[in-house]
């Protein structure tokens, strides 16, 4: 019989063009996806793939496969929500820890689709910074999902039995005082910005420390006019006339009036989002929920392209 699992990632590879691309998207390794490439093959006797030693190009018979298991996945889906709705009588809780940004964005979003009062889930919510939700996958089953984010490499750690996959980037903008006089989307260099003053996170942060790196690469050295790491609070102070913020594309969906928003080429700077949860212990209520939130997030263009997550 064949796995849904594997058509699923037989989907994905179909969509992203590579094994590779494929694994990131899904949380597994490329070798991991070529196994259940394998597998499907083995299970349905057909070859989907011709393999190099670089490469692995989908036949014609994977094309029409992916195009057909398109709708048995749909279907499955309709089935699990359908059940899921039946059991409604019996409380299906799904125990969500999202930082702030993101609760804003997405949750209301989310909740007001029509799709979302037909699954039967009843979400409860912890809003808090990563390194807080993490402690509540890692404390014994206070949360079932941990949606969270990292800028660059470092500064965030899970253990093992925590699977991790990426749900997309969430580019940072350089945003200034309309009074300065800049036009909004003005494209300018980081040394016109040199002499400015900057509202900056506290030094010895994680996300501090790469931004600064990052300034340094450009030899952008800025005066400090304020340290915050709440990201309203440095769109207020940039709105009011106190310095320039580099703060990310979610964060300023409600940013008030008084602030321009910057192309400064030389700062480019994402924050990964990942969600992360138990290894082994996806439930039904958590897969129907990362289905919505992928939708969602495709307004925003932050739901993962089609082109390989930048390292």
């Amino acid at each position: 019989m064949v796995n849904p699992v594997h058509l699923r990632t037989l989907l994905e590879v179909i969509r992203h063009g590579s094994f590779a691309s494929a694994a990131t998207r899904l949380g597994y390794t490329a070798s991991a996806v070529s196994q259940q490439m394998s597998a499907l093959e083995r299970d349905t006797g057909v070859t989907l793939f011709t393999r190099s030693a670089r490469s692995a190009v989908p036949t014609e018979a994977a094309v029409v496969m992916a195009r057909h298991a398109s709708k048995v996945l749909t279907d499955i889906d309709t089935l699990l929500a359908s059940t899921v709705k039946a059991g409604a009588a019996v409380t299906q809780e799904l125990r969500l820890g999202i930082f702030p940004s993101l609760a804003t964005f997405a949750l209301p979003r989310l909740v007001r689709t029509p799709q979302w009062k037909r699954l039967g889930i009843n979400l409860k919510v912890f809003v808090g910074e990563p390194a807080q939700t993490i402690h509540g996958l890692r404390t014994g089953g206070e949360l079932d999902l941990a949606l969270v984010f990292q800028v660059g490499q470092g500064g965030l750690a899970w253990p093992s039995s925590v699977s991790r996959q990426w749900i997309g980037d969430d580019n940072f903008r350089v945003v200034l005082p309309a009074a300065w006089g800049i036009a909004d989307g003005s494209a300018v260099s980081a040394e016109q910005l040199a002499d400015m003053p900057w509202i900056m996170h506290h030094p010895g942060t994680s996300d501090a420390t790469v931004i600064e790196r990052l300034f340094a690469s450009c030899n952008l050295h800025p005066h400090i006019a304020a340290y915050c790491d709440d990201f309203n609070a440095s769109l207020a102070m940039a709105a009011a006339g106190m310095g320039a913020a580099l703060v990310p594309e979610l964060a300023m969906l409600r940013a008030p009036e008084g602030i321009v928003a910057l192309d400064v080429p030389e700062i480019r700077l994402a924050r990964s989002i990942f969600a992360l949860q138990i290894a082994g212990k996806q439930t039904t209520q958590v897969r129907l929920f990362m289905d919505q939130l992928t939708d969602v997030l495709k307004d925003r263009q932050i739901a993962p392209r089609t082109s390989s997550r930048p390292a």
